[in-house]
């Protein structure tokens, strides 16, 4: 009968202690779940941020804002607008290669 009771005892002990550690182990894995749902919160709100503030950064104003004060851009205007005519001789030979292109035929190949 004590074999019995000591065999009883040392189950109920490794019982115990099997169930302190999986309780701990659940607990472990929770604060683990809760700390990455706190890092997927941020990463979303930085996100979130980041896309307004990129938005913001190339808002049409704020581009030409730049341009006119760093780089020293202006508008087109057409007073200072320049236009370049294409010489003749670049002309005639364009017009040859497109005349020398051979057309499509419409015929249907057997």
């Amino acid at each position: 009968m004590t074999r019995m009771n000591l065999f009883l005892v040392i189950a109920i002990i490794l019982s115990a202690m099997f169930l302190v550690h999986s309780h701990y182990e659940a607990r472990r894995s929770f604060m683990i779940l809760e700390a990455a749902m706190k890092e997927a919160t941020r990463l979303e709100l930085e996100h979130e941020r980041l896309q307004v503030e990129r938005r913001s950064q190339a808002s049409p104003l704020r581009i030409e804002q730049i341009a006119k004060q760093q780089l020293q851009m202006r508008l087109v205007t057409p007073g200072i607008t320049q236009y370049v005519k294409q010489p003749t001789d670049l002309q005639t030979s364009s017009q040859k290669v497109a005349a020398q292109k051979p057309e499509k035929s419409t015929e249907a190949k057997p």
